[in-house]
């Protein structure tokens, strides 16, 4: 196998994670085979990462997983998901991203139950034949919708031992949790996890696209506020934080609970911050007012910590006829995966959905034509509006009759501001022109 079979093909995945770097495919493994007409082939690709020698003493490695599916024939019709050929030596068969061929698909859906490595919990009678087809959204996996039945999530980067998506819906599942997709099994060979199947949500709307509808009703009734449009969604604020409050007990109860330093937390929010100013200079002007925030964590002892989400938002929620649910609990993307495992606060996925709330209204307002500034200003009040009104409903669900405790206010202070200075490092390299958002956050959050 060589470099030139894979590399042209990861360089244009969208879910390929180096992208913009140098890299060579250092190895290739065979991790199962199975099927015929087309023959699938579950590929490992090694990729590495030359040294930089600016502070990285070795090169980095990655692993990504490559279907494949193998026909004796070109197919005009996968034309389009052509890999190359298999074997890469001249003499090899037309080799198609197989989860773009829904024959493919067919032989892995058969599977679960019948070929180790693909496990099946019980409690659903799955329909083995539904037809498969890809979602095409853009994702960092691949997932195959099998009619209205169920959905199978294939991992793309894949790292040895657990893959915290599929143990916290296992756990869920098996609690009973209501705002979760059921787990139906896995696809696990050796040490790893490569792919997931679960319930499909047939009724299900995209979070982050229901609050952006409500904003555009919001600001299409200029002299209304945001409590008096039809399409107020205060409402299904708190009953995500309600929703949220009922998972992160059922996390409590399954995984282990432990705490750690103020010290230590307020210590790693400060070395992220004092790296988010050489990306973002902008950032430098509340860097004093950010650290005062985290330095009150630093006094506050021992912080419990458990499984969480660690990258909730808007746009990892799902709302059902039956009520919300939860998605993708594989954690912030860019961190290792034996960082996305340890126990965190409950406190870092209820600042990403505060953050969220105030990026929606925001988001709208950056895509709206530009108006004379009297539009402009009401347009931004009202924004504000909107973002105050569903955080304060959804914190308040989060909460409950407890309320928020002076600790719980520090925390959640700084993880927000940590959230929100981490999304102006992202926005800067990748939407600078929503980098006005986070900064506005920061600003606010840090200003007393």
């Amino acid at each position: 196998m060589t470099d030139s079979f894979l590399a042209p093909f990861l360089e244009r995945s969208r879910w390929f994670g180096g992208k913009g770097r140098a890299f060579t495919v250092t190895g290739t493994r065979e991790l199962l085979r199975l099927g015929a007409a087309p023959e699938v082939v579950l590929l490992l690709v090694e990729v590495t990462y030359p040294s930089t020698g600016s502070g990285q003493a070795e090169d980095q490695r990655e692993l990504y997983q490559v279907p494949l599916a193998l026909y004796d024939e070109p197919q005009e019709r996968l034309e389009h998901a052509l890999v190359g050929h298999w074997p890469d030596d001249g003499t090899g068969r037309p080799a198609y991203d197989a989860p773009a061929d829904r024959a493919a698909m067919a032989h892995l859906l058969r599977a679960f139950g019948e070929r180790p490595g693909f496990v099946r919990l019980s409690g659903h009678d799955l329909d083995l034949d539904a037809p498969g087809s890809l979602f095409s959204g853009e994702q960092s996996n691949s997932s195959v919708l099998f009619g209205e039945d169920s959905v199978l999530k294939l991992f793309r980067k894949v790292t040895p031992g657990e893959n915290p998506d599929i143990t916290t819906h296992r756990v869920l599942t098996e609690a009973g949790s209501t705002h979760v997709a059921q787990l139906y099994g896995w696809i696990e060979v050796e040490d790893l996890q490569l792919g997931m199947l679960q319930q499909f949500l047939r009724t299900a709307s995209d979070g982050w696209d229901l609050a952006l509808a409500s904003v555009r009703d919001l600001f299409a009734e200029a002299d209304l506020h945001a409590e008096e449009v039809g399409g107020d969604f205060a409402s299904e604020a708190a009953r995500l934080g309600t929703a949220l409050a009922e998972v992160h007990a059922q996390l409590a109860t399954s995984f282990p609970v432990s705490s750690v330093d103020g010290a230590d937390l307020a210590a790693a929010m400060r070395t992220r911050l004092a790296a988010s100013v050489e990306v973002v200079p902008q950032l430098a002007e509340h860097a004093s007012a950010a650290q005062r925030v985290f330095a009150a964590v630093a006094d506050l002892g021992a912080v419990p910590v458990q499984r969480v989400h660690g990258d909730l938002h808007l746009g990892q929620t799902l709302r059902t006829v039956l009520g919300w649910k939860l998605v993708d609990f594989e954690g912030e993307p860019a961190k290792p995966l034996a960082e996305r495992v340890l126990p965190d606060s409950p406190w870092r996925d209820v600042a990403g959905m505060l953050r969220s709330f105030d990026y929606a209204p925001h988001a709208v307002a950056e895509a709206m034509p530009e108006e004379d500034p009297d539009v402009l200003h009401q347009r931004g009040v009202r924004a504000d509006e909107w973002a105050r009104r569903n955080r304060k409903a959804f914190l308040a669900a989060y909460c409950g009759e407890a309320g928020l405790s002076p600790t719980g206010r520090a925390l959640l202070t700084a993880y927000v501001v940590d959230k929100a200075v981490y999304e102006c490092v992202y926005e800067a390299r990748n939407r600078p022109t929503w980098l006005p958002i986070p900064l506005a956050g920061v600003a606010r959050l840090t200003a007393g």
